[in-house]
């Protein structure tokens, strides 16, 4: 069966695009003193990612910022055949958007391989020019989000309206739970598939970009294009 709707692709970074949550990463190697708490408050769901990552990053000078870059460059790892799937998208010129919770000091130069158009990364942005790290915050959430998110990955969502799209999302955390309602299409992985199993949300789990190329290829003739 085939429909008119052009399909189009949100998927996650952390944890997703790499095989680790850099943020996690960068505060548990760092240990800036005071982290632990802001961070236990985050996954309890006592602050929002907006609050605790700000804070979590304002405990870290400025001038370390080559520091971590070269850290996350050295752990962060690109999850198996990401560029080929990206390579399948484009010959069928189906758009990619990154929507991701991370930070543009890191998040661009690990995607720098890819030749993925700027305004096709969505995350958030840093100012290194005080003492400590500020978070920046271009992507807020819009009237219809209210869990203040820092990064809001619904509000990016409904730029693209669903009576033209077939919105796709590809992620593995909780973080990524508000985006799925809006999706007509989940591929999952981790937290994002429990959650989906729980809720009776459907979705197509998967390990590697690989399982996923291989679904939208078994997927094509759905497409008039």
């Amino acid at each position: 069966m085939t429909h008119s709707l052009e399909p189009i692709v949100f998927c996650d970074f952390d944890g997703t695009i790499t095989v680790s949550d850099n943020i996690v990463a960068i505060m548990k190697h760092f240990k800036p003193a005071g982290y632990e708490p802001i961070m236990e408050q985050i996954l309890a769901g006592k602050i929002s990612i907006h609050e605790g990552v700000g804070a979590m990053f304002a405990l870290m000078p400025s001038d370390r910022r080559e520091e971590i870059l070269e850290f996350v460059l050295g752990q962060a790892g690109i999850r198996e055949g990401f560029g080929d799937f990206l390579g399948y998208l484009r010959s069928k010129d189906i758009p990619f958007y990154v929507t991701s919770g991370g930070i543009d000091f890191f998040v661009k130069p690990l995607l720098a391989p890819f030749d993925i158009p700027d305004d096709h990364i969505y995350c958030n942005g840093s100012d290194f020019s005080g003492d400590n790290i500020k978070i920046t915050w271009p992507h807020l959430c819009d009237e219809h989000c209210s869990n203040d998110c820092g990064m809001c990955k619904t509000t990016v969502m409904r730029r693209f309206p669903a009576d033209r799209y077939e919105r796709i999302l590809i992620g593995d955390s909780l973080t990524d739970f508000e985006a799925a309602k809006l999706a007509d299409r989940i591929y999952s992985r981790s937290h994002l598939t429990e959650k989906c199993v729980e809720l009776g949300v459907p979705h197509t789990p998967f390990e590697t970009f690989v399982d996923i190329t291989e679904d939208f290829k078994k997927r094509e003739g759905e497409y008039k294009r």
